[in-house]
């Protein structure tokens, strides 16, 4: 007599589409379920770029291609299905009654939201379930604690050493390849006068369909869609990989910190789409840029390690980090800001040269690389004293590449500093005078990058000067500030108060 299996069902959410994840390889399959679901929540719970969300959708609907092509059973939940429920509670208890499912599994999620989600969900099941790894990350949740103990700190630097040397990546025995574990004073160059764009790989993805379902769904978003050209499964995440590496990894680290208005990415290689819906393994992106640093004399170590220490180091410490710290950190707010968000950030429309052109690229592109999130968005609404509530949300929403693990880390933590330095040892701030250093931006601006005061003062400088001032004794004592708050007791009390009386006076266009 022949017993059959009892069904199990496996949810699968939109960032956890790793195809290689051993779920997929087991033999005997005829009793497993799949379900991938597109609902309004997920898509609502703050205000999304349009292109994240035909982005998540587009790769979710060639995801369950895929499986579907293994011959795997799977579930698919558009977002205007007329059986679509509009929730993962009441979609998976439908299924699991429909199905006669015994047993209901999932992968961790990435979010502390969903954590907290589907512990509840799973604490009212009738039926066994259990938990997997994404199969994805380097390290494990809690691999800072595991390192570090329970400090209120922890060194980006120290992590990425020991990673270095527990993953064997560009080590030489004992000893970092080229005795230096840190290019980083080597890759903070501005472009040459003579810089030609960039030519960047084309995907003709059609999302159509996609934007009629959204647009037929009523769902809120903002950006402009016309622009989507992203990779949304692993064979065009691996064009994009391959292409990065024989055409950009030999400049990378060279130009990482650099910003131009004539070229939206220059030498970036725009896998953290790919990277956070773990279509790439980390893994694979790093083999592939050591690979290519073997294989052509034209990249220099300073250019691989450079890329490979955002991957291995910055985002894997910003995941353990997120983990250790939630959900505490989402509360920080160390400065105690409050103001609100200039509305131009949603529109661009604004006469500062800088932020016009990073907003508009990011509202064109879901897009900007990481120094302009930090020293230019980032930095102005430090700078202003926004809500870091409000400052989450616009970057949770706006880039495409926005998880909440990667993203209130980068920008709660790094640039507000609203938790008071457990990730940043110091505030990224500064003046028009890094930003005009680092960039074009400052070219043929309304605003003089070289004044303070005057009508046409660029903003950026007295509101530099002004945090300095209101949050001396908050900063003081911070030992990588004591230079500024050197050049700062050369102002005479005069200077300050026009400095702050500027600063107070200043509204936002």
């Amino acid at each position: 007599m022949i017993i059959a299996k009892p069904n199990t069902l496996r949810l699968i959410l939109g960032d956890q589409l790793n195809i290689s994840h051993s779920w997929y390889q087991e033999q005997d399959q005829s009793n497993i379920f799949y379900v991938l679901m597109e609902i309004k929540p997920e898509s609502e719970y703050v205000t999304h770029h349009i292109q994240k969300i035909i982005g998540f959708f587009l790769a979710m609907r060639d995801f369950q291609e895929s499986l579907k092509q293994k011959k795997l059973n799977v579930i698919y939940y558009k977002i205007n299905d007329d059986n679509n429920l509009q929730d993962f509670t009441a979609n998976l208890n439908h299924l699991i009654h429909e199905l006669n499912v015994q047993k209901f599994e999932m992968q961790e999620p990435d979010e502390y939201r969903l954590e907290q989600y589907f512990k509840d969900f799973t604490s009212s099941l009738k039926i066994e379930y259990q938990t997997f790894s994404t199969e994805h990350f380097f390290t494990e949740r809690y691999e800072l604690k595991n390192l570090f103990g329970d400090k209120d700190h922890y060194l980006m630097e120290s992590f990425y050493r020991k990673m270095r040397q527990k993953h064997n990546v560009l080590m030489d025995k004992n000893k970092p390849e080229g005795d230096k574990w840190n290019f980083d004073h080597d890759n903070r160059k501005s472009l040459p006068k003579n810089h030609q764009a960039s030519l960047q790989l084309i995907f003709d993805n059609d999302f159509d369909d996609v934007l009629n379902d959204i647009n037929q769904a009523d769902l809120q978003y903002f950006g402009n869609s016309e622009n989507f050209n992203w990779p949304i499964n692993y064979m065009q995440s691996k064009l994009a990989l391959d292409y990065f590496c024989n055409n950009h990894l030999q400049t990378f680290g060279l130009y990482q910190d650099a910003m131009s208005i004539d070229d939206e990415f220059i030498s970036h290689s725009k896998l953290s789409f790919s990277l956070n819906l773990k279509i790439l393994s980390p893994q694979e992106v790093i083999n592939a840029a050591i690979q290519a640093y073997r294989n052509n004399t034209e990249i220099s170590l300073a250019q691989v390690e450079g890329f490979i220490r955002q991957i291995l180091g910055w985002r894997e410490f910003m995941r353990s980090f997120y983990w250790c710290k939630m959900p505490n950190f989402a509360k920080t707010n160390f400065f105690d800001h409050s103001s609100k968000l200039p509305e131009f950030y949603w529109t661009a429309k604004t006469k500062m040269n800088c932020l016009r052109h990073c907003i508009k690229s990011s509202l064109d592109n879901a897009y900007a690389h990481h120094i302009q999130r930090l020293m230019v968005t980032g930095n102005y609404a430090l700078l202003l004293g926004v809500d870091p509530n409000q400052v989450d949300n616009w970057y949770l929403g706006v880039y495409i590449d926005a998880i909440e693990w990667v993203e209130i880390t980068n920008t709660r933590g790094m640039s507000q500093w609203a938790d008071g330095g457990g990730l940043a040892t110091k505030p990224y701030i500064s003046s028009a005078n890094y930003i005009n250093k680092m960039s074009n931006y400052c070219k043929n601006c309304f605003y003089d990058h070289k004044e303070k005061l005057t009508d046409n003062a660029c903003p950026f400088n007295f509101l530099y000067w002004a945090f300095l001032i209101k949050h001396q004794n908050l900063l003081k004592s911070n030992l990588r500030m004591s230079m500024m708050y050197k050049l700062l007791e050369k102002f005479t009390e005069e200077e300050k108060t026009e400095i702050l009386q500027k600063a107070n006076d200043y509204r936002p266009e």
